[in-house]
């Protein structure tokens, strides 16, 4: 992993990068069954081809970055579904694989129309693995140096898959947070971009201050990009504008499509959108004013899909 931020480099040919889409909406769109403590890491044994289809869909859509199917996958969680720790440390390498290849098929050396698209090796929050909603409250029962040391393994498998950086996303709490820059500190050269899950304007999950978090991070080696996902499309202009006032890294937003999700019962309801948002029905409509606040790179989480994207992509253009 080149000790360069590959995003800024990748800003350097784009007026801003342009993220995929949700992957577990796709997937079950293709039939797949994710009511799984591992989500959509589950088809990384069960059907991986049906992962890269997307990542390469996302890609055709004008993605400049595929985000890997290891937000829940973990050497112990597929170890409680029956598999060996070979075989989990096998099939979270792979995540990389298949983003990877997806790429190859889309981009080859030498091209010119495009920038060489990046793949971000994500690394979800502690409460993805617990399954129990605790990745949108932060109420964990570990401390920072409880969360290095869970993250460490799959962090490390990352690296040595080659991705581009890594992605620590949906994180919920500073601690957490800081528990990657630990891991960072000990991996010289890693790059990581760090996005919060926030509850409004201008907090993350938890309550901390987005301020205070981009404060603490803007400075860690190896930190490529500070943002927010897995978030209401109405937070995210004052979101990026409060990271925007404490560094000048890169700023990832990607939010979900604008419908609500219920942690307890694990389902989605259409939004009821206040009247200052009333005008944002998805992504396409917030680019403007996103940038606007200083965004960097834009894409969609939960319940997006190639078509947000390839309008992302065309009003790019």
């Amino acid at each position: 992993m080149s000790e360069l931020n590959p995003i800024k480099a990748l800003l350097a040919d784009v007026p801003f990068m342009v993220i995929d889409g949700a992957l577990a909406t796709e997937l079950e769109a293709l039939g797949c069954d994710l009511n799984d403590s591992l989500w959509s890491a589950r088809l990384l044994a069960q059907s991986p081809e049906k992962i890269r289809q997307v990542h390469q869909a996302y890609f055709e859509a004008g993605a400049d970055c595929a985000i890997t199917a290891s937000y829940q996958a973990t050497v112990s969680g597929f170890m409680q579904a029956g598999l060996t720790s070979q075989e989990a440390r096998e099939l979270i390498q792979l995540s990389v694989t298949l983003a990877q290849q997806a790429r190859d098929a889309i981009w080859q050396p030498g091209q010119t129309d495009r920038p060489k698209p990046l793949v971000a090796a994500s690394i979800g929050p502690y409460g993805a693995y617990l399954a129990d909603g605790s990745e949108y409250r932060g109420d964990y029962d570990l401390d920072r140096a409880g969360l290095v040391a869970f993250h460490r393994e799959r962090f490390e498998l990352l690296l040595a898959a080659k991705a581009d950086l890594l992605a620590a996303e949906t994180l919920p709490s500073l601690e957490e947070a800081l528990a990657i820059t630990d891991l960072l500190a000990e991996h010289p050269g890693a790059q990581a971009w760090i996005t919060f899950s926030a509850k409004d304007g201008q907090h993350i999950s938890d309550g901390t201050p987005i301020e205070a978090c981009v404060a603490a991070l803007a400075n860690c080696p190896g930190v490529a990009a500070i943002g927010v996902n897995c978030t209401a499309l109405s937070h995210i202009e004052s979101l990026v504008q409060a990271i925007r006032r404490q560094c000048t890294l890169p700023v990832l937003v990607y939010p979900n499509s604008g419908e609500v999700y219920d942690a307890v019962t694990k389902t989605w309801h259409p939004a009821q959108y206040d009247h200052a948002a009333a005008d944002i029905s998805g992504l396409a409509q917030g680019v403007e004013q996103w940038l606007t606040a200083g965004a960097s790179g834009i894409g969609g989480c939960c319940r997006t899909t190639p078509s947000d994207i390839q309008a992302l992509a065309e009003w790019r253009s």
